[in-house]
């Protein structure tokens, strides 16, 4: 494990989405900030606006700048900063930090990086969201290499761009991004946890003790391949009856999962505790995505107690060992997802025990150990940009 850095940073933290946003990103900039801040560093949140002003008023850090926020086109819910360069360098001129970090590439990241590299400064970057994966699925297929280009650009006017698995950083390589590395995710494992297992909640479920309460949770979006998770909880009636199928999640296709699945329970967004409980009082997770960079409900089901059934990448890959604490499947080989989501409905003695393993491996991914790596990453990259300059080799253009 990394040195933890004994120098307290002054740290821009730029983001397009953050509680109460509800989305993988959104919390865990939340939570890497949080542990930034519990050790002393001074992280200047660079977000959009809440909706909510109350959300506005609960901003921790005075020096916090809040600005306004668009709809993303065809995508319900999420928004995009606008440009904003000016306003940037103003902010960091006035009080100016030691390195700028952006964890989104929309609008305001790239005001953030073009205001960091007008003043000097240090920057770095997340790569969070495939989102040249999901056009797609929204009838825009020909503007992936597009997309890929613009995220290409993006990444490698960074110091450094930050991935959560290896896999993500040697295909982000081999596609021409530059100084890519890896910091992983964390979980709360005290929030998240079997003992929040709640029998009430079950019951409004309509379901018994013994009848096995099959979950989802994400977004209800077409990038998340929930076919696979229809087609997979079709088999698992089939061979157990009484199996009820949970979803939470909001988004385009709540209409849609509802009709092809009359029985299930869709229980909307959900946070925190009560989110946790939903976890804990399912028997097993299925997780049908095919266009993550990591999946941080992936971890959150086995912090629960979960067996896991998932395509054998981004998080799962990289965490569940498969019949032992999860199953995994080939990539996009959806027959093996439904055979594996109905093996481990049907055993239920199985289940409990790949749970169990599922949990203990979850209990090693904690938050402390992300935010030593991430401080780690922020060290190298401040000694680099002190040290004498250097002639910086030409790179090979990249179509």
């Amino acid at each position: 494990m990394p040195a933890r850095t004994q120098r307290r940073l002054r740290l821009a933290y730029v983001t397009e989405t953050y509680p109460p946003d509800v989305n993988g990103v959104a919390m865990t900039v939340a939570s890497m900030v949080a542990g930034l801040r519990g050790r002393g560093h001074r992280v200047q949140l660079v977000r959009l606006r809440p909706h909510d002003p109350a959300a506005v008023a609960a901003s921790p850090e005075a020096d916090d700048v809040l600005l306004p926020g668009l709809p993303v086109p065809l995508y319900p819910g999420l928004r995009m900063g606008t440009p904003c360069k000016g306003r940037l360098i103003d902010a960091w001129t006035r009080q100016r930090p030691d390195v700028v970090h952006i964890a989104t590439e929309g609008p305001l990241g790239w005001s953030a990086l073009s205001a960091a590299r007008s003043l000097g400064l240090p920057v770095t970057s997340e790569f969070r969201t495939n989102f040249h994966a999901y056009s797609a699925h929204y009838g825009a297929g020909w503007l992936n290499w597009t997309i890929l280009a613009y995220l290409r650009r993006f990444h490698n006017r960074t110091q450094q761009t930050m991935v959560p698995t290896e896999a993500l950083r040697g295909e982000l390589a081999a596609r021409g991004f530059h100084d890519v590395t890896v910091v992983a995710r964390g979980v709360d494992t005290g929030r998240i946890d079997p003992a929040r297992r709640d029998e009430r909640l079950r019951a409004t479920w309509g379901v018994a003790a013994e009848d096995p309460v099959v979950l989802s949770v994400g977004r209800l979006a077409p990038e998340k391949n929930l076919d696979a998770l229809v087609a997979a909880f079709a088999g698992i009636r089939q061979r157990v009856p009484r199996a009820r199928l949970v979803v939470v999640g909001d988004g385009q296709l709540r209409a849609r999962i509802s009709e092809r699945c009359p029985g299930a329970i869709m229980a909307g967004q959900r946070t925190g505790d009560d989110l946790a409980a939903h976890y804990a009082s399912a028997d097993l997770f299925l997780f049908p995505s095919l266009t993550e960079t990591f999946g941080n409900v992936t971890t959150e089901a086995m912090a629960s107690g979960l067996p896991v059934v998932a395509f054998d990448y981004a998080a799962a890959g990289r965490l569940i060992r498969s019949g032992e604490n999860g199953l995994l499947v080939s990539f996009e080989d959806t027959a093996a997802f439904i055979d594996g989501a109905v093996v481990l409905a049907s055993d239920r003695s199985r289940a409990r025990a790949i749970g169990r393993r599922a949990r203990a491996t979850a209990c090693e991914c904690g938050w402390d150990a992300v935010v030593d790596r991430f401080e780690a990453v922020l060290g190298g990259v401040l000694r680099a940009d002190a040290s004498p300059a250097a002639p910086i080799p030409a790179r090979r253009r990249v179509a």
